[in-house]
C-alpha cells in the first residue's frame, strides 16, 4: 500500500488505535512546547513582580523603577523568555518592524559599497532596539507604485526609512499623507515636513575643489552625480564655491555620471576632450572608472590629471595610484537614521530633526599631494 510520510490510515469513523495514539502524542507534543515557553506569570513569579509589572517592563512601558525592570530583565535573560510578536503588536498597536526603502535598481545596491555599509549600521541599532528591518526595493519602473503602496499600507510598518533620495519621489508625499513615522537619509527639498540625516556633500565638495586649486590645477573637471538627488545637488554646488573662492571657474568642463565604475570611465574619456589638469568625482566608483580611462588613454594620475574621489569606501589598496577621497561615515548615519525614527515612533521626537555628519579629505596620491599638504 502506497503511503505518504506522516499520513494517519484510519479505519472507522471513530478512528483506529493508531490514529488515536497519535493524537495524544500530538497533544502532549503541544503541551511539552507550551510548557517550555515561559509565561509571563513565570517571569513575574521568579522576579517577585506582578503580570502587569512585567508586561510593561517587556514591552518598554513607562512608570517602571530601574531597579524593577533590572530585577525583570535578568530573569527574562535566565528564562530565554522571548515575547510572542503578534500578540504584543496587538497590545501595542505595533509591529516591531522598521521599513527601509531605496529607490534603486537592485544591481546598484549590491555593487555599491555604500548601501552595504548603510545596512550595517542601520541594523546595528535596529538590532539594539529588538526590532526588525524589512528591505523595500524599486527602480523607476511599474514596481514603484506597487511598492509605494505596500510601504504606506497601515499595520505593515511601524515606521520607513527612505534613502537615496531623488527629487519628486512621490513616496514621499505618500508618506506625509499617511502619517507613517518617517525619516529621510539625505536631504528634502523641504527639510521641514520630515526628519533626516546627512553627510555635509555640499562642504566636503568644496574642500575637495579648493585642494586640488593648492596643489596648481586650473584646468579642474567634474563628474556629478545624478542631478535628481539630493547628494548629487549638494556636491555640485559645493564644488562651484570652491572654485569660485579660489578665483577659478568650471567653463565647461563637466559630465554627469549614474555613480557608477562605467559611468565615471565615459565621463573621463568625454572630458579629455578639454584637456583637464585634475578631476573631481562625486563618489568613488566614478573616480576608479576614471583613472581606468587616464590609463586606457596613455595618461598618468596624478602627473597629467589629478583625481578625488568622494565616499572613502574603497579599500585604498584597490585602487592605482591610491584615491583621495571626501570620507563620509555612512556607518554611523545609518545607526542614527534607525535612533531617530525609533524616537518619532516613540513620540519623543514630535518636531522634524535635520542631523549632518561632517565629512573629512582624505589625502592619499591620486591627487599629487602628501597628507601633509592638506587642509
Amino acid at each position: 500500500m502506497k503511503r505518504t510520510l506522516g499520513a494517519v490510515p484510519t479505519v472507522n469513523s471513530r478512528g483506529s488505535p493508531t490514529k488515536r495514539k497519535w493524537e495524544r502524542f500530538q497533544e502532549m507534543a503541544t503541551r511539552s512546547a507550551v510548557r517550555e515557553r515561559p509565561t509571563l506569570e513565570e517571569i513575574g513569579r521568579k522576579a517577585g513582580m506582578s503580570r502587569s509589572t512585567v508586561s510593561r517592563v517587556i514591552n518598554g512601558g513607562v512608570n517602571v523603577s530601574p531597579a524593577t525592570r533590572k530585577r525583570v530583565e535578568d530573569v527574562v535573560a535566565q528564562t530565554g523568555y522571548r515575547p510572542h510578536l503578534v500578540a504584543r503588536s496587538l497590545v501595542s498597536n505595533r509591529t516591531g518592524v522598521i521599513g527601509l526603502v531605496i529607490p534603486s535598481e537592485l544591481d546598484t545596491l549590491f555593487s555599491d559599497p555604500y548601501f552595504g555599509r548603510l545596512m550595517l549600521g542601520l541594523s546595528d541599532s535596529v538590532n539594539r532596539m529588538d526590532m526588525t528591518l524589512a528591505l523595500f526595493l524599486f527602480d523607476h519602473g511599474s514596481k514603484e507604485n506597487l511598492i509605494r503602496s505596500r510601504v504606506v499600507n497601515p499595520g505593515l510598518v511601524d515606521g520607513v526609512i527612505v534613502t537615496a533620495t531623488r527629487t519628486g519621489l512621490p513616496l514621499m508625499g505618500d508618506l506625509q499623507d499617511s502619517g507613517i513615522p518617517a525619516v529621510v537619509v539625505g536631504r528634502l527639498i523641504d527639510e521641514n515636513v520630515m526628519s533626516s540625516v546627512d553627510v555635509d556633500n555640499e562642504g566636503g565638495a568644496r574642500r575637495a575643489a579648493l585642494h586640488l586649486a593648492r596643489l596648481g590645477r586650473e584646468r579642474i573637471g567634474f563628474i556629478g552625480a545624478p542631478a535628481d538627488t539630493s547628494a548629487g545637488i549638494d556636491r555640485y554646488r559645493g564644488f562651484l564655491e570652491g572654485l569660485e573662492e579660489a578665483g577659478l571657474s568650471l567653463e565647461g568642463r563637466f559630465q554627469e555620471g549614474t555613480w557608477t565604475q562605467e559611468s565615471g570611465r565615459i565621463a573621463m574619456e568625454r572630458l579629455l576632450a578639454d584637456r583637464p589638469d585634475a578631476v573631481f568625482a562625486s563618489s568613488d566608483r566614478m573616480a576608479v572608472g576614471a583613472q581606468h580611462a587616464l590609463r586606457d588613454a596613455g595618461l598618468h594620475c596624478p602627473d597629467d590629471v589629478a583625481i578625488i574621489g568622494f565616499d572613502g569606501l574603497i579599500p585604498p589598496d584597490q585602487t592605482v595610484p591610491e584615491l583621495t577621497t571626501v570620507s563620509q561615515p555612512v556607518f554611523q548615519v545609518g545607526m542614527r537614521a534607525a535612533e531617530l525614527l525609533k524616537a518619532v515612533i516613540d513620540g519623543t521626537v514630535r518636531v522634524p530633526e535635520r542631523i549632518v555628519y561632517p565629512t573629512e579629505l582624505v589625502v592619499r596620491r591620486s591627487c599629487g599631494a602628501s597628507r601633509s599638504e592638506a587642509s
